[in-house]
């Protein structure tokens, strides 16, 4: 007698096909979680510095972030209001009373401490020397200088403007003169073609 399988081979196909969907599909379903976990995380990582900038816009206080997400804020922060704001400094600031106190959070609003240094003897008598000279000239080294009036230098002007306005008024200059010189060649030109005819 004959040993006869007691599925058909289709049903065998069948069976070992959705097995092996079912183990591929629990294989890919742990990195598909953690890269929807990391999806997830990531904007909400930057959106702790957009909270951090928005607070800070807004003059509202800027304690109890971590330190990560004071960097992130700094790297976050547009180029406008790093320029139109104070908000850099202040989250520096705030980052460094974070990191003053020991852990991730900063007690209130973050303020600089500044004190006045006390000039040194020989420094007040300067100053009550100053005070007391009023407008008169100054021998500064080997210069006189007279307060209130600014010395103007050319050079000294020109060498501090950006090269590419510079180069600009160079370029306009040579345009002026070649112009100049056109002018004056056609003027010439014609007088000279006015006294042919004569």
């Amino acid at each position: 007698m004959r040993w006869q399988p007691s599925a058909s081979p289709g049903r065998i196909a069948s069976f070992a096909g959705s097995h092996m969907r079912t183990a591929f599909s629990r294989r890919a379903l742990l990195p598909a979680m953690l890269l929807a976990l990391v999806s997830i995380t990531a904007p909400a990582r930057a959106d702790v510095g957009e909270q951090i900038i928005q607070r800070c816009t807004h003059g509202q206080s800027l304690s109890g972030f971590s330190q990560n997400a004071y960097r992130q804020a700094l790297k976050d922060l547009s180029a406008g209001t790093e320029e139109y704001s104070n908000c850099a400094q202040l989250i520096r600031q705030a980052q460094l009373g974070a990191a003053g106190s020991g852990h991730g959070a900063a007690g209130g609003g973050v303020t600089p401490t500044t004190s006045a240094i006390t000039p040194t003897p020989s420094e007040q008598q300067s100053i009550a020397r100053a005070h007391n000279a009023g407008s008169a000239p100054l021998q500064v080294g080997s210069q006189t200088i007279h307060p209130g009036v600014v010395a103007v230098n050319i050079a000294s002007a020109l060498s501090s403007l950006p090269t590419p306005l510079l180069a600009t008024v160079a370029f306009l200059l040579v345009c002026l003169m070649l112009a100049l010189g056109s002018a004056i060649r056609n003027r010439v030109r014609s007088i000279r073609h006015v006294r042919r005819t004569d």
